[in-house]
């Protein structure tokens, strides 16, 4: 099983669009596909799958109601495909503790799917930065905005410096990540610093700190694209991190707006199914292409 995250720093930029297109278009492929509701506290996505609320969902498995996620598991409107609904009716299950935590995130690893699509929610918390930690595909969706911009950039240093504590007891690193997270000075540092201050006190280590960072790659996806200058969104966001913040990120591609999507979230119904002709729906499915290849 592959597991694909979709997160972003900022609410509204269209995450839960793209996990149920994507997801969708997953599905159609022949790929068994769970698609998990992880806004805790504001689950939508099963109206943007076009689907009734789920009858169960994560608040049933955060309050031990049921032991597997299977027995939470939905049909969700197409074959090969099922749903995980939200938890947006209990405040434990909004905000699961570090063990509820920690118990979805092994159960969610043993679902015996080919596709597992997460649906983050907002925000740079450590629960959205552990699922989306959790994925071999990381999608960071923003909008060619400023705004969005500047928080997508906070999301994926904060996932970054999130993935460093989990690395830091076994690269004996406690010191320069607490002098990262723990200060006002220590928040404007980039991950060269860091790797300069592990590598003064030893090189080997600062050396295989970085392979193993290297392996965090985000892929971006810009929507919403209107204009020539926010097709060049994409690479100037790229380039931007790989040569201020040493962060390697790969573009994924974007999704152009349309008039057809906004009117198929009206008529609550995806548009890869609503208007499988549309611009936007041409381009998830390519999106898809790449992530198959």
């Amino acid at each position: 099983m592959e597991i694909i995250a979709v997160g972003g720093g900022k609410g509204g930029v269209g995450k839960s669009l793209v996990s149920a297109n994507l997801s969708l278009s997953l599905a159609r492929r022949g790929y068994r596909t769970a698609v998990v509701d992880l806004d805790l506290g504001g689950a939508n996505l099963h109206t943007c799958l076009g689907v009734p609320l789920p009858p169960v969902g994560l608040t049933d498995f955060v309050t031990r109601k049921v032991s597997r996620l299977e027995e939470i598991m939905v049909p969700a409107g197409v074959e090969n495909l099922w749903l995980i609904g939200g938890a947006n009716d209990a405040l434990d299950a909004a905000n699961p503790r570090y063990q509820q935590k920690q118990k979805l995130l092994r159960h969610l690893g043993k679902l015996d799917m080919d596709y597992l699509v997460l649906d983050l929610g907002a925000g740079t918390q450590f629960n959205v930065l552990d699922f989306f930690l959790l994925a071999d595909h990381g999608l960071l969706v923003l909008l060619p905005e400023p705004t969005s911009i500047e928080n997508a950039y906070r999301f994926v240093k904060a996932a970054f410096f999130r993935r460093l504590e989990q690395l830091q007891d076994k690269f004996d690193i406690g010191d320069e990540v607490a002098a990262a997270l723990g200060t006002r000075e220590g928040m404007s540092r980039t991950p060269f610093d860091l790797y300069r201050a592990v590598a003064e006190k030893n090189p080997v280590l600062a050396a295989q700190l970085q392979g193993e960072m290297d392996g965090f790659r985000v892929k971006l996806v810009v929507n919403q694209v209107r204009t020539e200058a926010d097709r060049g969104v994409a690479p100037a966001v790229v380039n931007a991190w790989k040569k201020f913040f040493g962060i390697q990120m790969d573009i994924l591609g974007s999704i152009p707006y349309d008039d057809e999507a906004w009117r198929a979230v009206r008529r609550r119904r995806p548009i890869v199914l609503d208007r499988p002709e549309s611009e936007a729906a041409a381009a998830i499915s390519e999106l898809v292409d790449r992530i198959v290849a």
